[in-house]
C-alpha cells in the first residue's frame, strides 16, 4: 500500500495543485486572465449556439438610411421633420413606444430663425413690420418648438451618454432618474457610471420627460457583451434606453432593486424587478444581452418613408420603435458575440427582447458555491480515473466528461438562463489529463529505460515491458526468494575445444550456446544469469514472479535438447562437431539481487540451491541421461512426467536429494518407467535377483540405456560386498 501510494504521489500532488489554482480562480484569489478570456470566448461560443434565430416583429428599427439622408438632407435633419416622423408614428402608424439612439444637444438653427432674431434685436429693432412678420411666422421657424411639441405626452425615451474623460464636460439635461441615492446606497461603491454626461436640449428632454443612456460595457477585448441597467451620474440612477424603453411600453410598471445581505453583513445587488420580471445583473449593475441572432434580428423601415406614410401600416402597429441610423458615416457599429460591425440600435433591441421574454442570463451567487462543488468532485475522480485506468481508458472517459460539461452547460443557458462559467472544469480536465499523460510518457519512459538498463541484459523484452507497468515491485537490492535454476554443460568440450582454432571455437560457441539462450530467454522467458566457458546459468522467479517457474525451467531443459538435435545437423555442414547437453535443475529458496564488488556488480542467484543445481547437472553425465531435476523441481511442477533415477548425497550435503529424469512431452514409455520404478523398489529393498531381471528386462527395451547398465554393475558389487543391515538405498558421492 505505502509503495502504492509513493508511486503515485507527484500524480497526486500535481493535481492537487491544479485543482488548488482552479479553486483560486473561481474564488477569485487571483483570477487567472488566461482562464478568464477562456471563460469569455466559451460565452460567445454558447451564445451563438443557442441563438433562436428569425426576426422579431414585437420592436421595429426606424432607420436613418442613405435613402433618407438622399431624400431630406445630410443629419442632422430639421427639426420640424423629426416633428412630422414622431406624429407620423403615433397617429398614423399608432406605435407602442419609440426610443431616440441618437442626442438632440444643440438647437436647430436650420430655418434661420436665429439669425432672425439678431436682426430684430438690432438692425431692424425699430421696424415694425418686421417685427410684427416675425412675430407671425416664428412659430412656423422654431423647429424645435415644433419637434418638443411632438414629443410632449407621449410614450418617449430620449438618449444620452456619459463619460469618464478627464477633459469632459456635461453638457444638455438629464432625463429624471429611474433610482435615488438612497435606493442603491448600501451597494453605491459598485454601481457604474460617469463623472460627465452629455444629454439633449432642455426643452426636448423635458418634453419628452423620460430618458435612457446607450453606453454598454466593452469588455477588454473590444466586445459588447452587457449593459448597465442602472448607470450612476453624480448620486442619481438612470436606465439604459432600452430598459427606460421597455419600462414605458409596459406603461411605466415598478423599478426596484434587489439586494441581498449576506451573513457577515456586506450587501451585494442581485438583480432589478420590473414589475413581475426579474432582471438578473452583477454586482455592479450590468446585465448580459442574449443576443437573439446576427444583425437583421429586427425589421428595418427607412425614416422618409415612415414620414411619406409608405411603409405599410402593420408593420409598425404596437410596435416598441427605436430610430437609429445604418447610414455610413452615421452608423453606430458594436463588436459584439454574433458580429464584428454589428449595428448599436440592435444592441438596444436585443436588450429590450430580453427584458420582455425574461431571458436575460442569469448569474446568481450560488453558482460560485456549484461551480466549487463540481470541481471538487471532477479533481479527485479524475486523478483516481488517470492513475487507475489505462490511457485509452482514461482519454475516453475525459473525452466523455468533456463533451457531457460543455452539453449541461448548453443546456443550463439554453433552458434555465443560467450563466455557468466553463474554464476552470475544462483546465481542470485537460490539465490532469495533460499532465498525467506527460508525466506517463516522461517519467515513465525515465523509469522503464531505468529498467532496461538494469534488467534488460538479463531477460527479454516481454518482461521489461511487464516490469515497467509497476517498476516500483522490482529491484537490484539482494532478497530472499524460492526459484529455479538451471545449468547446461556441454559433453567432452575440452576434447572438442583443443582441436580447433581460436576464431573458429569462438565462433562455434556463439553457434550453440545463441539456441540454447534462445530457448530460455524468449520461449521461455527466463533470466540468463552469466556464461562460464561452455556452460549456460539461469533461473526463473526473478526479477518477474512467476508462479510456474519450476515449470518454465523444467520445459526449457526439455526444449534445449530438441534445439540442440536441430542444430547438430548444421554443426556437421560447416564440418564442426555435434555436441550433447547436460541439463540440471533445482527448486529453492536463494538470495537473488545486484552482487559484487565496487569494481563490477552482476544481478546474480547465490545460496544451497544454486549449487544443488550444479551438483545435478554433473551427475547427468554420470548417470547418461540428458536431464536431471532434484525432487524440489518435481514437487514444484507435479503435473509433467518424470522417471526416477536415483536418491543420492552430493559433496557438501548431509541430506539426501532424489533426481528425476523429466520426459519429452510427447513420450511413449509410460509402460518402460513403471517398470524401472518396479526396480527401484526391488533395488532398495535389497531383492538384488528380482531388480536384476527386471532390468534385464528394461535392456531389451532400450540396449543403450547407461543407466540400465549402471544399476546392473551396483547389483554385482552389492553381491560380492553387500551394503550394510541399515543402507537406505542413498547413493553418496565423493567427488562434485
Amino acid at each position: 500500500m505505502k509503495a502504492s501510494i509513493r508511486k503515485f504521489l507527484p500524480q497526486v500532488l500535481l493535481g492537487s495543485l491544479l485543482l488548488l489554482l482552479a479553486f483560486m480562480h473561481v474564488l477569485g484569489a487571483p483570477r487567472l486572465p488566461t482562464l478568464s478570456q477562456i471563460d469569455v470566448y466559451l460565452y460567445d461560443v454558447r451564445l451563438r449556439l443557442s441563438m433562436p434565430g428569425g426576426v422579431d416583429q414585437r420592436i421595429a428599427i426606424v432607420d436613418i438610411d442613405e435613402k433618407s439622408l438622399a431624400e431630406l438632407g445630410r443629419w442632422p435633419w430639421r427639426r420640424d421633420h423629426l416633428a412630422k416622423l414622431v406624429d407620423q408614428l403615433f397617429d398614423h402608424y399608432h406605435i407602442k413606444a419609440l426610443g431616440f439612439d441618437v442626442v438632440f444637444a444643440e438647437p436647430d438653427e436650420s430655418s434661420g430663425l436665429p439669425v432672425l432674431h439678431r436682426l430684430a434685436n438690432n438692425e431692424l429693432r425699430n421696424n415694425p413690420a418686421f417685427q410684427t412678420e416675425l412675430a407671425r411666422i416664428t412659430p412656423e421657424l422654431d423647429t424645435d418648438a415644433r419637434f418638443a411639441k411632438a414629443l410632449s405626452n407621449r410614450p418617449i425615451v430620449t438618449g444620452f451618454y456619459f463619460s469618464n474623460e478627464a477633459k469632459a464636460v456635461s453638457s444638455g439635461a438629464l432625463p429624471p432618474p429611474i433610482l435615488g441615492s438612497s435606493d442603491l446606497a448600501t451597494v453605491a461603491t459598485h454601481i457604474w457610471g460617469g463623472k460627465t454626461y452629455g444629454g439633449n436640449l432642455p426643452n426636448l428632454q423635458t418634453a419628452a420627460g423620460h430618458g435612457g443612456h446607450f453606453v454598454p460595457v466593452v469588455d477588454k477585448d473590444g466586445v459588447a457583451r452587457r449593459v448597465p441597467l442602472v448607470a450612476r451620474v453624480g448620486d442619481q440612477y438612470y436606465p439604459a434606453l432600452g430598459l427606460a424603453l421597455t419600462r414605458i411600453a409596459l406603461g411605466q410598471e415598478r423599478f426596484n432593486p434587489v439586494i441581498e445581505e449576506s451573513a457577515d453583513g456586506t450587501f451585494a445587488l442581485e438583480a432589478f424587478r420590473l414589475g413581475h420580471r426579474n432582471l438578473p445583473v452583477n454586482e455592479s449593475g450590468w446585465a448580459l444581452i442574449p443576443y437573439k441572432g446576427p444583425e437583421g434580428s429586427f425589421p428595418y423601415v427607412s425614416a422618409t418613408d415612415v414620414i411619406s406614410g409608405k411603409v405599410n401600416q402593420a408593420a409598425l402597429k404596437d410596435r416598441i420603435v427605436l430610430l437609429g441610423t445604418t447610414a455610413p458615416g452615421l452608423k453606430d457599429l458594436r463588436v459584439t458575440p454574433v458580429g464584428e460591425a454589428y449595428a448599436g440600435v440592435e444592441v438596444h433591441a436585443n436588450l429590450i427582447a430580453a427584458i420582455l421574454d425574461e431571458t436575460l442570463p442569469q448569474h446568481p451567487g450560488y453558482l460560485l458555491g456549484a461551480e466549487f462543488l463540481l470541481l471538487l468532485i471532477l479533481g479527485p475522480l479524475l486523478v483516481w480515473l488517470l492513475i487507475r485506468f489505462s490511457p485509452l481508458i482514461a482519454s475516453i472517459t475525459c473525452l466523455i466528461l468533456l463533451l457531457l460539461l460543455f452539453a449541461g452547460n448548453v443546456a443550463l443557458w439554453r433552458y434555465a438562463n443560467l450563466d455557468m462559467p466553463l474554464a476552470a472544469s475544462l483546465m481542470l480536465i485537460i490539465g490532469l489529463y495533460t499532465l498525467n499523460m506527460a508525466y506517463g510518457y516522461f517519467f515513465e519512459s525515465r523509469r522503464k529505460r531505468q529498467l532496461t538498463q538494469l534488467f534488460g541484459q538479463y531477460v527479454v523484452p516481454e518482461l521489461v515491458e511487464r516490469m515497467s507497468e509497476d517498476p516500483e515491485k522490482y529491484t537490484m537490492v539482494g532478497q530472499s526468494k524460492p526459484l529455479s535454476v538451471l545449468f547446461t554443460d556441454v559433453r567432452s568440450f575440452t576434447q572438442i575445444s583443443e582441436g580447433m582454432p581460436a576464431d573458429e571455437l569462438s565462433r562455434f560457441m556463439n553457434e550453440f550456446l545463441t539456441e540454447i539462450s534462445t530457448v530460455i530467454r524468449h520461449q521461455h522467458l527466463g533470466t540468463i544469469d552469466k556464461y562460464i566457458g561452455d556452460c549456460v546459468m539461469a533461473f526463473w522467479g526473478a526479477p518477474v514472479f512467476d508462479p510456474d517457474h519450476a515449470k518454465n525451467a523444467v520445459l526449457a531443459a526439455l526444449e534445449i535438447q530438441v534445439a540442440i538435435d536441430k542444430l547438430n545437423p548444421k554443426l556437421s555442414a560447416r564440418n564442426w562437431p555435434e555436441i550433447s547437453v547436460g541439463v540440471g535443475v533445482n527448486t529453492g529458496n536463494v538470495t537473488v539481487g545486484d552482487m559484487g564488488s565496487q569494481f563490477r556488480m552482476n544481478y546474480t542467484v547465490m545460496g544451497d540451491a544454486v549449487n544443488l543445481a550444479s551438483r545435478v547437472e554433473s551427475l547427468t553425465k554420470y548417470y547418461g541421461v540428458s536431464i536431471l531435476v532434484s525432487e524440489y523441481t518435481r514437487s514444484a511442477a507435479p503435473d509433467l512426467v518424470y522417471r526416477e533415477i536415483d536418491r543420492v548425497r552430493v559433496v557438501g550435503k548431509n541430506d539426501a536429494v532424489t533426481l528425476y529424469e523429466p520426459q519429452a512431452l510427447a513420450s511413449d514409455k509410460s509402460s518402460e518407467l513403471a517398470l524401472f520404478h518396479e526396480c527401484l523398489k526391488l533395488y532398495r529393498k535389497q531383492e538384488w535377483d528380482l531388480a536384476e531381471m527386471q532390468l534385464l528386462n528394461l535392456q531389451k527395451l532400450d540396449a543403450d540405456c547407461k543407466l540400465y547398465t549402471l544399476y546392473l554393475q551396483r547389483i554385482q558389487s552389492f553381491r560380492k560386498n553387500p551394503p550394510p543391515a541399515d543402507w537406505d538405498g542413498i547413493h553418496n558421492f565423493d567427488s562434485k
